[in-house]
This record gives C-alpha cells, sequence and structure tokens, in this order.
C-alpha cells in the first residue's frame, strides 16, 4: 500500500467539507418539513428534494427515516442551547428575566414543533419511541443543566431543584399554547412572575 501523500490528504479533506455540509442541510431540511408537513407528510424524500441531494445520498448520511428525524431536532436542539449560552457569555448576573425570557424562546418556534411532531408520531410508532424517549431524556437533562447554570440556582436548597423543573415544564405549556395562536402578550406576564418567584425562591 503506498504511502498517503499531501495531495491524498488535500483531496480528503474538501469531501470531508461536502459531507458535512450535506449532511448539515439534510438535518436542517428534516427539521422543518417536520415543523411544516408533520410526521406523515415527512419521508426521506421530500427531505432530499428540499435539502437539493438525492435520497441516496440521505440514506447514505442517515440509512433509516428514524435515524433522520432523531438526529435532525437532537442537532437543532443543541444549536439552540449553544444559542442560549452564546446570549449569556460572562452569565446572566441578576438577570433572572432575560433568563427565563431566553428558556421560554427555546420552546416557541420551528423546533418546538417539528420535535412536538416527533413526540407524536412516536405514540404510534414502536420502532421510534425509544430513541425518542432517550432523545427527550438527554435533551430534558442538557436544558435543565443550561437552567441551573444561568439563575445560579442551588439545588442542594430544599426546593429549588423542582422550581426550577416546574419553570421549565411551564416554558413548554406556553410553547404549546402558542402553537395554535401567538400567545406573546401573555407568555410576556407569565415571565415577568415565573422571574418574581425565582427571585425569591433562589435568594431567600
Amino acid at each position: 500500500m503506498g504511502a498517503v501523500t499531501t495531495a491524498d490528504r488535500g483531496e480528503r479533506a474538501p469531501k470531508q467539507d461536502r459531507s458535512r455540509a450535506t449532511r448539515q442541510r439534510l438535518l436542517e431540511a428534516a427539521v422543518a418539513c417536520l415543523a411544516e408537513h408533520g410526521w406523515a407528510g415527512s419521508t426521506v424524500s421530500v427531505v432530499a428534494e428540499r435539502a437539493g441531494v438525492s435520497r441516496g445520498a440521505a440514506q447514505h448520511h442517515f440509512p433509516t427515516r428514524e435515524d433522520l428525524f432523531t438526529a435532525a431536532v437532537e442537532y437543532v436542539a443543541e444549536e439552540r442551547s449553544t444559542a442560549i449560552r452564546a446570549l449569556f457569555p460572562d452569565g446572566a448576573g441578576d438577570d433572572r428575566r432575560a433568563v427565563v425570557a431566553a428558556l421560554v424562546d427555546l420552546y416557541t418556534g420551528p423546533l418546538f414543533r417539528a420535535a412536538l411532531h416527533l413526540w407524536v408520531a412516536a405514540s404510534n410508532e414502536e420502532p421510534l419511541r425509544p430513541r425518542v424517549t432517550e432523545l427527550e431524556a438527554r435533551v430534558g437533562r442538557e436544558t435543565h443543566r443550561i437552567a441551573v447554570e444561568l439563575l445560579g440556582a442551588d439545588e442542594s436548597r430544599p426546593g429549588v431543584r423542582e422550581t426550577v423543573q416546574g419553570l421549565l415544564d411551564m416554558a413548554r405549556g406556553l410553547g404549546l399554547a402558542n402553537l395554535l395562536t401567538d400567545d406573546t402578550g401573555r407568555r410576556d406576564r407569565v415571565v415577568a412572575q415565573w422571574a418574581g418567584i425565582l427571585d425569591r425562591v433562589l435568594t431567600d
């Protein structure tokens, strides 16, 4: 076997870059399709067409439909988590209202809509259920970690962990309400109320 040349490595790098770019386009297209068309209307072929790649290329990256959509929701969840951290590069300080608002925003928009379609599909599609359950648990743990970090919450104190989890449950509920109508006005009032609750619970 001949030695790997600099030219070989140079050719391989652009191929890897193209492969990563194709994978990212597929993931983003899958989330958009799931949010717009639901599980029934989101096939690998539809996603591949939207991403501008062949069905064969899509299946090279994601052999099954379940692989594609669970990876897509996980990918965008990770992107949103990174974006939330980036909003507070030096920590949130005492601005708990800004943290609550950022966490609530996690549960609005196309990502949450896509995730919701995936949850509903998982309740009916046996092969999908364990994968979505595991994914949701992992995303939930990471979101909880981010909330604790940004709020400066000491979970060794009684009731603090439950309060943080209650905040995330409330945020998910606001996201569900927002799917049907623009809930911005009520959402702002609830965010302000929860920021006050957190100030009392976390600083007492």
